[in-house]
Protein backbone atom coordinates (compact mmCIF):
# COMPACT_ATOMS: atom_id res chain seq x y z
CA UNK A 1 0.00 0.00 0.00
CA UNK A 2 0.76 3.45 -0.99
CA UNK A 3 0.48 6.67 1.19
CA UNK A 4 1.42 10.06 0.69
CA UNK A 5 1.34 13.26 3.09
CA UNK A 6 -0.52 16.12 2.71
CA UNK A 7 1.06 17.98 5.62
CA UNK A 8 4.15 17.29 7.46
CA UNK A 9 3.48 14.53 9.67
CA UNK A 10 5.04 13.14 13.16
CA UNK A 11 7.19 10.64 12.41
CA UNK A 12 6.61 8.75 15.66
CA UNK A 13 3.09 8.20 14.14
CA UNK A 14 4.21 6.89 9.96
CA UNK A 15 6.54 4.61 12.08
CA UNK A 16 4.17 2.59 13.12
CA UNK A 17 3.21 1.51 9.66
CA UNK A 18 4.61 -2.04 8.73
CA UNK A 19 7.08 -2.49 5.92
CA UNK A 20 3.80 -3.22 3.86
CA UNK A 21 3.62 0.21 3.58
CA UNK A 22 5.60 2.68 1.11
CA UNK A 23 5.85 6.11 1.31
CA UNK A 24 5.17 8.15 -2.03
CA UNK A 25 5.68 12.16 -3.00
CA UNK A 26 3.29 11.48 -5.99
CA UNK A 27 -0.70 12.34 -3.44
CA UNK A 28 -2.34 10.83 -7.00
CA UNK A 29 -0.56 7.56 -7.11
CA UNK A 30 -1.54 7.05 -2.99
CA UNK A 31 -4.07 4.84 -2.01
CA UNK A 32 -4.13 6.53 1.29
CA UNK A 33 -3.58 10.01 2.00
CA UNK A 34 -2.47 11.33 5.19
CA UNK A 35 -3.39 15.37 6.15
CA UNK A 36 -3.26 18.27 9.03
CA UNK A 37 -4.81 21.62 7.59
CA UNK A 38 -3.95 21.43 3.88
CA UNK A 39 -7.52 22.11 1.50
CA UNK A 40 -8.42 19.47 -0.16
CA UNK A 41 -11.71 20.91 -1.85
CA UNK A 42 -10.50 21.36 -5.14
CA UNK A 43 -8.34 18.55 -5.28
CA UNK A 44 -9.49 15.28 -7.77
CA UNK A 45 -9.46 12.07 -5.85
CA UNK A 46 -8.47 8.57 -8.18
CA UNK A 47 -10.44 5.63 -8.49
CA UNK A 48 -8.12 3.64 -6.20
CA UNK A 49 -7.57 6.18 -3.10
CA UNK A 50 -8.92 4.09 -0.42
CA UNK A 51 -8.75 6.56 2.77
CA UNK A 52 -8.21 9.66 3.94
CA UNK A 53 -6.96 10.14 7.62
CA UNK A 54 -7.22 13.72 9.27
CA UNK A 55 -4.61 13.91 12.51
CA UNK A 56 -6.31 16.29 14.09
CA UNK A 57 -10.38 16.28 14.73
CA UNK A 58 -11.38 19.28 12.39
CA UNK A 59 -12.24 18.21 8.93
CA UNK A 60 -13.58 21.21 7.18
CA UNK A 61 -10.37 21.21 4.94
CA UNK A 62 -11.73 17.55 3.71
CA UNK A 63 -15.05 17.29 0.83
CA UNK A 64 -16.37 14.82 2.83
CA UNK A 65 -19.79 14.08 0.89
CA UNK A 66 -17.62 13.53 -2.92
CA UNK A 67 -15.28 11.35 -1.20
CA UNK A 68 -18.35 9.34 0.21
CA UNK A 69 -19.84 9.15 -3.42
CA UNK A 70 -16.73 7.30 -4.24
CA UNK A 71 -16.10 5.23 -1.28
CA UNK A 72 -13.20 7.01 0.32
CA UNK A 73 -13.53 6.89 3.93
CA UNK A 74 -12.36 10.05 5.88
CA UNK A 75 -10.95 9.27 9.39
CA UNK A 76 -10.17 11.61 11.94
CA UNK A 77 -8.44 11.32 15.14
CA UNK A 78 -10.90 12.82 18.20
CA UNK A 79 -9.32 12.95 21.70
CA UNK A 80 -6.15 12.43 20.47
CA UNK A 81 -5.25 15.67 21.39
CA UNK A 82 -7.82 16.38 23.85
CA UNK A 83 -4.93 17.00 26.63
CA UNK A 84 -2.80 19.43 25.03
CA UNK A 85 -6.14 21.53 24.40
CA UNK A 86 -7.31 21.37 28.10
CA UNK A 87 -3.88 22.43 29.18
CA UNK A 88 -4.20 25.67 26.94
CA UNK A 89 -8.14 26.41 28.20
CA UNK A 90 -6.56 26.54 31.38
CA UNK A 91 -4.08 28.65 30.50
CA UNK A 92 -6.76 31.41 29.06
CA UNK A 93 -9.17 30.70 32.08
CA UNK A 94 -5.62 32.20 34.00
CA UNK A 95 -4.87 34.67 31.63
CA UNK A 96 -8.27 35.90 31.44
CA UNK A 97 -8.70 36.43 35.25
CA UNK A 98 -5.15 38.07 36.10
CA UNK A 99 -4.71 40.08 33.10
CA UNK A 100 -1.56 38.65 32.53
CA UNK A 101 -1.14 39.71 28.63
CA UNK A 102 -1.67 43.12 29.99
CA UNK A 103 0.87 42.99 32.72
CA UNK A 104 3.04 41.16 30.35
CA UNK A 105 2.71 44.17 26.90
CA UNK A 106 3.29 46.81 29.80
CA UNK A 107 6.61 45.34 31.53
CA UNK A 108 7.90 45.51 27.97
CA UNK A 109 6.77 49.69 27.72
CA UNK A 110 9.42 50.30 30.77
CA UNK A 111 12.43 47.97 30.33
CA UNK A 112 14.30 50.75 28.61
CA UNK A 113 13.28 52.97 31.84
CA UNK A 114 15.92 53.61 35.15
CA UNK A 115 14.76 51.87 37.76
CA UNK A 116 12.51 49.30 36.71
CA UNK A 117 11.71 47.39 40.12
CA UNK A 118 10.12 50.71 41.54
CA UNK A 119 7.58 51.50 38.36
CA UNK A 120 6.77 47.80 38.54
CA UNK A 121 5.47 48.14 42.57
CA UNK A 122 3.97 51.49 41.51
CA UNK A 123 2.16 49.85 38.15
CA UNK A 124 1.00 46.62 38.70
CA UNK A 125 -2.67 47.76 40.83
CA UNK A 126 -3.48 48.01 36.93
CA UNK A 127 -3.52 44.85 36.25
CA UNK A 128 -4.68 43.29 39.67
CA UNK A 129 -6.98 40.15 38.81
CA UNK A 130 -9.45 37.63 40.28
CA UNK A 131 -8.58 34.07 41.29
CA UNK A 132 -11.19 31.53 39.56
CA UNK A 133 -10.95 29.00 42.88
CA UNK A 134 -14.86 29.24 43.96
CA UNK A 135 -15.68 30.65 40.53
CA UNK A 136 -18.81 29.01 38.55
CA UNK A 137 -17.37 27.61 35.20
CA UNK A 138 -20.18 26.58 32.61
CA UNK A 139 -18.75 23.56 29.79
CA UNK A 140 -20.84 23.64 26.74
CA UNK A 141 -19.82 20.05 24.99
CA UNK A 142 -18.36 17.13 26.98
CA UNK A 143 -16.90 15.22 24.41
CA UNK A 144 -13.40 14.16 25.02
CA UNK A 145 -11.97 17.94 25.67
CA UNK A 146 -14.87 19.06 27.14
CA UNK A 147 -14.13 16.17 29.65
CA UNK A 148 -10.80 16.73 30.85
CA UNK A 149 -11.39 20.44 30.93
CA UNK A 150 -14.24 19.96 33.35
CA UNK A 151 -12.29 17.91 35.47
CA UNK A 152 -9.30 20.09 35.59
CA UNK A 153 -11.47 23.10 36.46
CA UNK A 154 -13.10 21.50 39.68
CA UNK A 155 -9.42 20.11 40.91
CA UNK A 156 -8.57 24.16 41.17
CA UNK A 157 -11.57 24.58 43.39
CA UNK A 158 -13.94 25.62 40.51
CA UNK A 159 -17.23 24.72 40.76
CA UNK A 160 -18.15 23.79 37.30
CA UNK A 161 -21.76 23.21 35.58
CA UNK A 162 -21.47 21.13 32.22
CA UNK A 163 -24.07 20.72 29.21
CA UNK A 164 -24.17 18.15 26.61
CA UNK A 165 -27.52 16.34 25.64
CA UNK A 166 -25.81 14.16 23.33
CA UNK A 167 -22.80 12.88 25.66
CA UNK A 168 -21.02 9.60 24.86
CA UNK A 169 -20.94 6.65 27.60
CA UNK A 170 -17.38 7.04 27.35
CA UNK A 171 -17.10 10.58 28.40
CA UNK A 172 -19.87 9.70 31.02
CA UNK A 173 -17.60 7.46 33.13
CA UNK A 174 -14.51 9.96 32.50
CA UNK A 175 -16.55 13.35 34.07
CA UNK A 176 -16.22 13.47 37.58
CA UNK A 177 -19.22 12.78 39.79
CA UNK A 178 -18.97 16.48 41.21
CA UNK A 179 -19.57 18.02 37.72
CA UNK A 180 -23.10 19.80 38.35
CA UNK A 181 -24.75 18.74 34.94
CA UNK A 182 -27.69 20.48 33.45
CA UNK A 183 -30.10 20.25 30.53
CA UNK A 184 -29.95 23.39 28.64
CA UNK A 185 -27.53 26.13 27.75
CA UNK A 186 -29.79 28.70 29.53
CA UNK A 187 -28.43 27.08 32.49
CA UNK A 188 -24.99 28.05 31.92
CA UNK A 189 -25.74 31.23 30.59
CA UNK A 190 -27.71 32.58 33.88
CA UNK A 191 -25.40 31.12 36.49
CA UNK A 192 -21.61 31.22 35.06
CA UNK A 193 -18.55 33.38 35.41
CA UNK A 194 -17.40 31.73 32.97
CA UNK A 195 -18.17 30.26 29.84
CA UNK A 196 -16.10 27.69 27.59
CA UNK A 197 -17.59 25.84 24.06
CA UNK A 198 -16.13 22.45 23.30
CA UNK A 199 -18.59 21.15 20.54
CA UNK A 200 -18.61 20.55 16.99
CA UNK A 201 -20.11 23.45 14.52
CA UNK A 202 -23.45 22.04 13.76
CA UNK A 203 -26.22 23.99 11.63
CA UNK A 204 -29.64 23.04 12.29
CA UNK A 205 -32.86 24.66 12.26
CA UNK A 206 -33.66 23.21 16.04
CA UNK A 207 -31.70 25.31 18.67
CA UNK A 208 -30.74 22.98 20.38
CA UNK A 209 -28.87 21.22 17.72
CA UNK A 210 -27.51 23.97 16.30
CA UNK A 211 -24.62 25.42 17.41
CA UNK A 212 -22.95 27.79 14.85
CA UNK A 213 -23.06 31.10 16.09
CA UNK A 214 -24.78 29.96 19.30
CA UNK A 215 -22.95 32.75 21.54
CA UNK A 216 -25.21 35.81 19.86
CA UNK A 217 -26.69 38.97 21.72
CA UNK A 218 -29.68 36.57 23.02
CA UNK A 219 -27.35 34.19 24.68
CA UNK A 220 -25.05 36.96 25.79
CA UNK A 221 -28.10 38.92 27.24
CA UNK A 222 -28.81 35.82 29.71
CA UNK A 223 -25.37 35.98 30.66
CA UNK A 224 -23.98 37.77 34.00
CA UNK A 225 -22.70 40.92 33.86
CA UNK A 226 -18.27 40.91 33.04
CA UNK A 227 -19.08 36.99 31.96
CA UNK A 228 -15.72 35.71 30.59
CA UNK A 229 -16.01 33.45 27.21
CA UNK A 230 -13.60 30.87 26.33
CA UNK A 231 -13.68 29.66 22.62
CA UNK A 232 -11.32 26.83 21.94
CA UNK A 233 -13.45 24.73 19.62
CA UNK A 234 -14.43 26.25 16.29
CA UNK A 235 -14.77 30.36 15.56
CA UNK A 236 -18.15 30.20 14.19
CA UNK A 237 -19.65 29.29 17.30
CA UNK A 238 -19.23 32.82 18.35
CA UNK A 239 -20.76 36.15 16.55
CA UNK A 240 -18.35 38.20 15.99
CA UNK A 241 -20.12 41.80 15.61
CA UNK A 242 -22.06 40.59 19.16
CA UNK A 243 -19.24 39.77 21.14
CA UNK A 244 -17.29 42.99 20.31
CA UNK A 245 -20.54 45.15 21.38
CA UNK A 246 -20.46 42.93 24.69
CA UNK A 247 -16.81 43.56 25.33
CA UNK A 248 -17.24 47.33 24.38
CA UNK A 249 -19.80 47.57 27.18
CA UNK A 250 -18.64 45.13 29.75
CA UNK A 251 -21.24 42.59 29.68
CA UNK A 252 -18.28 40.41 28.38
CA UNK A 253 -15.15 41.22 30.74
CA UNK A 254 -12.93 38.98 28.35
CA UNK A 255 -13.19 37.05 25.15
CA UNK A 256 -10.25 34.30 24.62
CA UNK A 257 -10.21 32.56 20.95
CA UNK A 258 -7.47 30.13 19.72
CA UNK A 259 -9.55 31.68 16.49
CA UNK A 260 -8.30 34.53 15.42
CA UNK A 261 -9.29 37.03 12.19
CA UNK A 262 -9.27 40.40 11.21
CA UNK A 263 -12.00 41.18 13.64
CA UNK A 264 -11.35 39.95 16.53
CA UNK A 265 -7.81 39.95 16.37
CA UNK A 266 -8.04 44.33 17.12
CA UNK A 267 -11.14 43.85 19.01
CA UNK A 268 -10.90 45.84 22.78
CA UNK A 269 -10.45 42.61 25.91
CA UNK A 270 -9.85 40.19 23.35
CA UNK A 271 -7.18 37.30 24.28
CA UNK A 272 -6.26 36.56 20.47
CA UNK A 273 -3.92 32.83 20.64
CA UNK A 274 -3.03 31.68 16.94
CA UNK A 275 -4.76 28.24 17.18
CA UNK A 276 -2.57 26.21 19.27
CA UNK A 277 -4.65 23.89 20.81
CA UNK A 278 -3.39 21.01 19.69
CA UNK A 279 0.18 22.54 18.67
CA UNK A 280 2.28 20.40 21.40
CA UNK A 281 5.03 17.65 20.02
CA UNK A 282 2.63 15.32 22.15
CA UNK A 283 -0.58 16.20 20.62
CA UNK A 284 1.07 15.89 17.49
CA UNK A 285 2.45 12.71 18.03
CA UNK A 286 -1.01 10.72 19.33
CA UNK A 287 -2.95 12.42 16.52
CA UNK A 288 -0.42 10.35 14.15
CA UNK A 289 -0.46 6.82 15.95
CA UNK A 290 -4.21 7.11 16.12
CA UNK A 291 -4.36 7.84 12.29
CA UNK A 292 -1.97 5.39 11.05
CA UNK A 293 -3.45 2.67 13.31
CA UNK A 294 -7.05 3.59 12.16
CA UNK A 295 -5.60 3.33 8.21
CA UNK A 296 -4.05 0.03 9.32
CA UNK A 297 -7.35 -1.81 10.79
CA UNK A 298 -9.36 -0.22 7.42
CA UNK A 299 -6.68 -1.38 4.81
CA UNK A 300 -5.60 -5.11 6.16
CA UNK A 301 -9.32 -6.00 7.74
CA UNK A 302 -11.86 -3.94 6.80
CA UNK A 303 -12.93 -2.15 10.09
CA UNK A 304 -13.91 1.69 10.46
CA UNK A 305 -13.31 3.58 13.73
CA UNK A 306 -13.46 7.37 13.85
CA UNK A 307 -15.13 8.25 10.02
CA UNK A 308 -17.00 10.77 9.58
CA UNK A 309 -18.72 10.35 6.43
CA UNK A 310 -19.19 6.52 7.04
CA UNK A 311 -20.41 4.23 9.83
CA UNK A 312 -18.15 2.97 12.49
CA UNK A 313 -18.00 -0.90 11.82
CA UNK A 314 -16.19 -3.60 13.39
CA UNK A 315 -15.74 -6.84 11.62
CA UNK A 316 -13.38 -8.34 13.86
CA UNK A 317 -10.27 -10.35 12.20
CA UNK A 318 -11.34 -12.21 9.12
CA UNK A 319 -10.87 -16.18 9.69
CA UNK A 320 -12.20 -17.08 6.51
CA UNK A 321 -11.24 -17.48 3.31
CA UNK A 322 -11.64 -14.10 2.09
CA UNK A 323 -13.27 -10.61 2.78
CA UNK A 324 -15.38 -8.12 0.46
CA UNK A 325 -16.18 -4.53 1.69
CA UNK A 326 -19.20 -2.59 -0.15
CA UNK A 327 -19.36 0.53 -0.33
CA UNK A 328 -23.11 1.60 -0.85
CA UNK A 329 -25.94 3.58 -1.09
CA UNK A 330 -28.19 3.03 2.44
CA UNK A 331 -31.39 2.18 0.19
CA UNK A 332 -33.40 -0.76 0.69
CA UNK A 333 -32.79 -4.26 -0.82
CA UNK A 334 -28.87 -3.81 -1.00
CA UNK A 335 -28.06 -6.81 1.39
CA UNK A 336 -30.75 -9.12 -0.05
CA UNK A 337 -28.74 -8.27 -3.37
CA UNK A 338 -25.06 -8.63 -2.28
CA UNK A 339 -26.28 -12.18 -0.76
CA UNK A 340 -28.13 -13.08 -3.84
CA UNK A 341 -25.49 -12.18 -5.80
CA UNK A 342 -22.90 -13.78 -4.14
CA UNK A 343 -25.32 -17.26 -3.40
CA UNK A 344 -25.79 -17.01 -6.95
CA UNK A 345 -22.33 -18.04 -7.63
CA UNK A 346 -22.21 -20.84 -5.22
CA UNK A 347 -20.50 -19.16 -2.33
CA UNK A 348 -21.06 -19.91 0.82
CA UNK A 349 -21.13 -16.85 3.41
CA UNK A 350 -18.99 -17.42 6.17
CA UNK A 351 -19.90 -13.91 8.07
CA UNK A 352 -21.69 -10.03 7.29
CA UNK A 353 -21.44 -6.72 8.81
CA UNK A 354 -23.82 -4.11 7.21
CA UNK A 355 -24.29 -0.64 9.18
CA UNK A 356 -25.61 2.45 7.27
CA UNK A 357 -24.88 6.51 8.37
CA UNK A 358 -26.97 8.62 6.60
CA UNK A 359 -27.35 8.32 3.04
CA UNK A 360 -24.28 5.63 3.19
CA UNK A 361 -23.87 2.10 4.09
CA UNK A 362 -20.92 -0.16 4.92
CA UNK A 363 -21.43 -3.85 4.20
CA UNK A 364 -18.03 -6.38 5.18
CA UNK A 365 -18.78 -9.93 3.86
CA UNK A 366 -16.45 -13.01 4.33
CA UNK A 367 -16.78 -15.74 1.90
CA UNK A 368 -15.79 -19.38 2.05
CA UNK A 369 -13.58 -20.61 -0.99
CA UNK A 370 -14.18 -19.23 -4.19
CA UNK A 371 -13.09 -16.66 -7.18
CA UNK A 372 -12.83 -13.32 -5.21
CA UNK A 373 -12.03 -11.29 -7.98
CA UNK A 374 -15.58 -12.96 -9.89
CA UNK A 375 -17.14 -11.94 -6.51
CA UNK A 376 -16.49 -8.50 -6.84
CA UNK A 377 -17.07 -7.95 -10.61
CA UNK A 378 -20.49 -8.91 -9.93
CA UNK A 379 -21.28 -7.07 -6.84
CA UNK A 380 -19.85 -4.06 -8.38
CA UNK A 381 -22.78 -4.22 -11.20
CA UNK A 382 -25.59 -3.38 -8.25
CA UNK A 383 -26.62 0.19 -8.62
CA UNK A 384 -26.08 2.16 -5.36
CA UNK A 385 -22.80 -0.02 -5.12
CA UNK A 386 -19.89 2.97 -4.98
CA UNK A 387 -17.06 1.03 -4.44
CA UNK A 388 -16.15 -2.84 -4.06
CA UNK A 389 -12.79 -3.94 -2.12
CA UNK A 390 -10.88 -7.49 -1.21
CA UNK A 391 -9.43 -7.07 1.96
CA UNK A 392 -8.02 -10.70 2.40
Amino acid sequence: MKYSCLNPISQVGLDEFTNHYEKIEDTNNADILLVRSAAMHDMEFSDHLLAIARAGAGVNNIPLEQCAQQGIVVFNTPGANANGVKELVIAGLIMASRDIVGGINWAQTIKEKPDVAKLVEKGKSKFAGREIKGKKLGVIGLGAIGVMVANAAHRLGMEVYGCDPFISVDSAWNLSRDIIHVKTREEIFRNCDYITVHTPLVENADSELNTKQMIKKEAIEKMKDGVIILNFARGLLVNDADIEEALESGKVAKYVTDFPNDKTVSMKNVIAIPHLGASTEESEDNCAKMAVKQLMDYIENGNIKNSVNYPNCDAGICEAFGRIAIHHKNIPNMLSQFTGAISSMDVNIANLVNKSRGNYAYTVIDVESCDKEEVVEKLATIQGVLKVRIVK
